[in-house]
């Protein structure tokens, strides 16, 4: 008896053991839950009037704000959420057409007037993301949209020969400037700004002149010139850009754009012996704080993932990814990696909301309604067609989404890159489909807020690293 008392005994420990090395199924589900969603308050989607500024210790670094916000030397312009979509819709069609390399009905555009005018109603829309950098001596204070889509750095020029749109600051003369200087014709610098713009090398006398037309009709002419660049205390004597002569469309009240892609004329490449043609941004969450753009070194952290920078022979100058794949509240979506490179994947800063390939979005939309079915549909809007109405919530629960790529690379996307609020209490998921399987993905630079993206051109890859405005 005593025997088979011990036995019951160790039969009822060893089953208290084995239930005891048991996962406790309710405690994790509330940590899957917790970590698997953001809880945030509906009041987050909407736009503070006052603007928090963040500061960026580093050497070579700029303040990004957004051009529509309150931290915002450009003033009070403000656009209307669908106004802001057919603008990043216009930029859309534009860089699909170039890259596909369709042919695209192009005026020519001179120096005193273009034979086609800017469309009045939609934008190239270079971007929300402003800088301000020196142009001259002595220095003048320019605000520029900066573009990873773009390679030739310029800002409107007086006399203005044809037209100018408005601008915040005074716009810039080169007669007052000690350091200015025209680029010739015929010289090599002038014969390689063909690449940079698509457009053939014109001169105007013994000048060298570039022309830059956007699939919107809009616009930039101007002589190619150098002229002593200051970015932060860094000064670069002899810096190649476009000083417009002509230049229409809506492009804010920007003095012009900062080139960033990989062709020879742009900023990286001519900055590359100081900066290492390394560049790393952090676009802020809200228009109501600022961010950073950085040249140069970068802090090597294990919190920072890079991914393969992949070149388009057709197409070298804009930046590609190895996109693979997406999760939506800690569930992989059954989407094939083929999906995404059928058509290739680009980075671009100046893109607002992510394009991704038809099935693609249909996946991603299919799991986030899934998710979000407690709260009430609301009717779309513009290109975003999953919406909801948050009236009479004050927090709400949203599934985290997840992009992943080659090399282990993710963007866990922040809250704010999920949810655009469109509305005082709506909001519509902050993604949108292509009509064609084989349209290029875009990584849009909503997705992007927060993190640390670092372009480490030289080493051919780009890097994520979270809470990089922070």
């Amino acid at each position: 008896m005593g025997g088979l008392a011990m036995n019951s005994k160790l039969c009822v420990l060893s089953v208290l053991l084995f239930f005891s090395l048991l996962p406790d199924l309710s405690e994790g589900s509330g940590r899957e839950i917790e970590s698997h969603h953001h809880v945030v308050k509906v009041s987050s989607l909407m736009p503070k009037a006052v603007c928090s500024m963040s500061k960026d210790g580093r050497k070579s670094t700029l303040t990004v704000v957004h051009r529509y916000g309150p931290c915002s030397p450009l003033g009070s312009d403000k656009l209307t959420a669908t106004q802001m979509l057919e603008q990043d819709q216009a930029r859309v069609d534009s860089l699909q057409s170039r890259i596909s390399g369709r042919a695209q009905s192009q005026a020519e555009v001179s120096l005193e007037q273009a034979t086609v005018p800017a469309s009045s109603g939609r934008s190239m829309n270079t971007g929300n993301f402003i800088v301000t950098v020196g142009f001259g001596t002595p220095k003048n204070d320019m605000s520029l949209v900066f573009d990873t889509g773009s390679d030739v750095t310029w800002i409107q020029c007086q006399p203005c020969a044809g037209t100018c749109y408005s601008q915040q600051e005074k716009i810039f003369d080169p007669a007052q400037s000690s350091t200015y200087l025209n680029v010739s014709c015929g010289s090599a610098e002038c014969l390689q700004v063909s690449s940079a713009t698509g457009n053939a090398v014109r001169c105007s006398s013994s000048t060298c002149v570039y022309s830059i037309q956007y699939g919107d009709q809009s616009f930039s002419v101007g002589f190619l010139s150098h002229e002593k660049l200051t970015l932060s205390t860094d000064v670069f004597s002899n810096f190649q850009f476009g000083c417009g002569q002509n230049n229409q469309g809506l492009f804010g009240k920007t003095a012009g754009l900062l080139g960033l892609g990989r062709d020879k004329i742009s900023f990286v490449s001519q900055t590359a012996q100081k900066y290492g043609q390394v560049f790393s941004y952090c676009l802020p969450p809200s228009p109501s704080s600022t961010g950073y753009l950085a040249f140069g070194g970068y802090k090597p952290s294990s919190a920072i993932k890079f991914t393969p920078l992949l070149t388009d022979s057709s197409n070298p100058s804009f930046y590609f990814l190895d996109f693979i794949g997406m999760a939506v509240g800690g569930r992989q979506l059954p989407i094939s990696s083929s999906v995404f490179s059928t058509g290739g994947t680009l980075i671009d800063s100046g893109t607002v909301i992510t394009r991704l390939p038809p099935s693609a979005y249909t996946a991603l939309r299919s799991s986030f309604k899934q998710a979000m079915s407690k709260y009430p549909s609301s009717a779309a809007v513009s290109i975003l067609d999953t919406c909801y109405d948050f009236s009479g919530f004050s927090t709400v629960t949203v599934p985290k989404i997840v992009m992943q790529f080659r090399g282990g690379a993710n963007i866990d996307v922040d809250f704010s890159g999920i949810l655009v609020g469109v509305g005082s209490s709506k909001a519509c998921l902050a993604f949108a489909g292509n009509s064609d399987a084989g349209a290029i993905t875009i990584i849009g630079n909503k997705q992007q807020q927060t993190f640390e993206v670092i372009y480490d051109v030289a080493k051919a890859r780009v890097g994520f690293g979270a809470g990089g405005c922070s």
